[in-house]
């Protein structure tokens, strides 16, 4: 069987293609547009959203997160973080993974920091960078519909919404994840 023999090469080429096509950095103007129409979306889906980002030390909204994976895959997007309503820095997230995994799918993300402890430790970055495998966890936060969000307790530092989403992933892959400081 000799499409084995060049499947590792196409799956690298597919890589490359779809991590450098999705890598595009936007505008300050931008990114602050798509991050308020992304909250807006946010407020409108989840009670008390509103309320519960208030509360928070800092939030990082990711409008448009784009995921892309046969056997080997990678997600990409743009971000402005949040203290109160004003835009104090901007961030992209890279993401690679590998394992059993297919699809496609686009979503809207926010990373809530609920202690000072856990937004200093996201704002002095030694390198710019952050991973989330060494440096620290995010739960990923669920609620029902019927509950609003300011009652309910997460009880970590840094809780994530993923909302918004449109495609299909399925997976079960080793993954890295990677937040980076940008300047558009």
């Amino acid at each position: 069987m000799k499409i084995f023999k060049f499947l590792p090469l196409l799956l690298v080429m597919l890589l490359a293609f779809t991590t450098s096509s999705m890598a595009t950095l936007n505008s300050a103007s931008e990114i602050d547009k798509d991050a308020n129409e992304a909250l807006r979306t946010f407020y409108k889906e989840v009670k008390g959203s509103k309320k519960y980002l208030e509360h928070a030390k800092a939030y990082l909204v990711i409008p448009d997160i784009k995921e892309v994976g046969f056997f080997v895959g990678g997600k990409y997007g743009e971000g402005a973080l949040r203290v109160g309503n004003a835009t104090k820095a901007y961030y992209s997230i890279t993401s690679a993974s590998v394992g059993f995994q297919m699809g496609a799918q686009v979503y809207s993300m926010i990373i809530a920091f609920t202690s000072d402890a856990a937004l200093n430790k996201f704002l002095l970055l030694d390198d710019d960078e952050w991973e989330t495998d060494v440096d620290g966890k995010i739960a990923i936060a669920e609620w029902n519909s019927k509950e609003e969000l300011d009652d309910v307790d997460f009880d970590d530092d840094m809780v994530a919404f993923i909302f918004d989403s449109k495609g299909m992933m399925g997976s079960f892959t080793m993954e890295g994840t990677k937040f980076e400081r940008i300047k558009p």
